[in-house]
């Protein structure tokens, strides 16, 4: 599966500060709501998932067209608050770093 690296970071960086969002209420509201509204003013699709810590599940989201992306976390109850997002989106397949085991 493609995973892009900035997705991954910006997923473990944000998911503490997206609690906080979603325990404030800001930038969230149901999940199928959030969804819809991104593929239909921003075209973006979901292109990666991850899970957290404490239940949550962090998305992403991006249009291949425009290169707009939108990172998601979403809570056990279902609301989905906007964590981060941006300009050009891009798939990367990078490979793992050689590990020198020659110590």
């Amino acid at each position: 599966m493609k995973k892009t690296l900035f997705s991954l970071l910006a997923g473990l960086a944000l998911a503490v500060s997206a609690q906080s969002a979603a325990a404030q209420g800001q930038n969230c509201a149901p999940r199928d709501l959030v969804v819809k509204r991104l593929a239909e003013k921003y075209g973006e699709s979901r292109q990666s998932i991850g899970m957290g810590q404490q239940g949550m599940v962090m998305e992403t989201f991006a249009s291949g067209e425009s290169g707009s992306w939108t990172i998601t976390v979403t809570t056990p109850n279902g609301m989905t608050c906007l964590v981060a997002s941006g300009q050009s989106y891009e798939i990367l397949a990078e490979a793992l770093p050689t590990l020198d085991t020659d110590a």
